[in-house]
């Protein structure tokens, strides 16, 4: 009898172990077939997206002189870029005053702070589309520039407050005690400190400007386009030129992403080899 319970909880956690493996790998093709599939058709000879035809790279030729593509690409990450260095000076800073304000300050503005990120999209983008209008504010890159620097520092701020939350309230005014200045404390003692929330935040700002559609659509003026709306408007017609876009777009982003991991990891070898020589 006590080998038959046995041997039955065995099957259910080999069958158990099976259905796990199963999952992972079922959910990891899930996400990384369309990947390889689009890296794959990038290479395609033909048009045909269904149909490997033979290697080739006139579709990044294409998309090098393609000039409307290149200033799609161009605005995108120029837009991109400012709103990511604005929006984590800006939102650090803000989190930073925020954390030496009265509890019931704090919360108010941090619920305020959660609205740009509870709303719809749609909402918010039709909120800054009046806003403009209502001040006869001609749409073009400043309306777009200053919309995705408005709703990627509330991303910028909820990174960064969980640091400031960890640290003691009395670093800065140890550090003023010593005779440092506020802003040697704040410099060299505070943001030190919390270096890896400001770039978690700096990189999802710029993971959601870059990839952005529909506040950019609506805040947006004639001639400037960036590749979400690009893409958008030749989703009608087969053009590979956008999966070789996107192919180049994909490698970039896991080398940024290899790059802020193994940074890190190199830092504190380096750190224990010297530790270890002293």
């Amino acid at each position: 009898m006590m080998l038959n319970i046995k041997n039955y909880f065995k099957e259910l956690n080999l069958k158990h172990k099976l259905f796990s493996k199963s999952y992972i790998i079922g959910t990891l093709l899930f996400f990384y077939l369309p990947i390889v599939y689009v890296v794959m058709f990038s290479f395609n000879e033909s048009k045909s997206l269904t149909k490997f035809t033979g290697f080739s790279l006139k579709w990044y030729d294409k998309m090098l002189n393609d000039s409307t593509m290149l200033d799609a690409i161009y605005y995108t990450v120029v837009i991109a870029v400012i709103a990511t260095i604005v929006s984590t000076i800006v939102g650090t800073i803000a989190a930073i005053g925020l954390s030496k304000s009265k509890k019931i300050v704090k919360e108010l503005v941090l619920q305020v702070n959660n609205l740009p990120m509870m709303n719809p999209e749609i909402v918010t983008a039709i909120g800054l589309m009046l806003f403009f209008t209502s001040f006869s504010i001609k749409t073009g890159f400043m309306t777009l520039l200053l919309s995705h620097i408005a709703f990627c520092i509330p991303y910028v701020m909820l990174s960064v407050m969980p640091r400031l939350r960890q640290l003691d309230p009395n670093l800065a005014e140890a550090a003023l005690d010593l005779g440092a200045t506020p802003w040697q404390a704040l410099t060299k003692v505070i943001v030190p400190l919390i270096t890896p929330g400001i770039i978690a935040g700096a990189l999802i700002a710029f993971t959601m400007s870059f990839d952005d559609f529909v506040i950019s659509f609506f805040t947006t003026g004639p001639g400037v386009t960036n590749i979400s709306i690009y893409v958008y408007t030749m989703y009608k017609r087969i053009n590979p030129s956008i999966n070789a876009l996107s192919t180049l777009i994909i490698v970039v982003i896991t080398i940024v992403l290899i790059l802020v991991n193994a940074i890190p990891i190199l830092k504190e070898k380096g750190r224990k080899k010297n530790v270890q020589i002293y």
